[in-house]
């Protein structure tokens, strides 16, 4: 079963956006799939790639090959291939400051514990959330999906 996160229901029906699930794919996989090609897919390769496991080293080689096969089929050229980090933020165990940054911005708080408690799925959400670079409206209704604030 593929995890849609209640914050990205307002796009979810259309896929008109990526969902977290496939960014955090893309993360893993390193591939930097623009929305632009992302919006050439038609739904059951969109389907098809949430769907697809990413996991171990395996799935991702698989998962970057067919997924660079699609986009240069639908575009003409290969998506940028990004560096894979082997530690990314999201399988750490601390929190990351910008995480704790925006929460304070948002006057909210995340303990090591609730962060630990999380899964590698929500804590990815969370991290890109707090990018200080976008404008990040579903920080807070994330950290009430996922059981941090109230």
């Amino acid at each position: 079963m593929t995890q849609f996160f209640e914050f990205e229901q307002d796009f979810i029906a259309s896929m008109r956006c990526i969902p977290m699930v496939m960014r955090y794919k893309l993360d893993t996989c390193g591939v930097k799939m623009k929305l632009d090609h992302w919006g050439k897919f038609d739904d059951a390769d969109k389907q098809k790639f949430v769907e697809m496991p990413c996991e171990n080293p395996v799935e991702v080689q698989n998962y970057h090959e067919a997924l660079q096969a699609l986009i240069e089929a639908t575009t003409g050229t290969k998506a940028k291939v990004l560096d894979i980090d082997p530690n990314p933020l999201w399988l750490q165990t601390e929190i990351p400051a910008q995480v704790l940054e925006k929460a304070s911005e948002c006057n909210v708080s995340i303990s090591p514990a609730q962060w630990q408690s999380l899964t590698p799925l929500q804590k990815f959400a969370l991290i890109k959330l707090s990018r200080p670079s976008h404008e990040n409206h579903n920080f807070v209704p994330a950290m009430r999906e996922f059981g941090i604030v109230t």
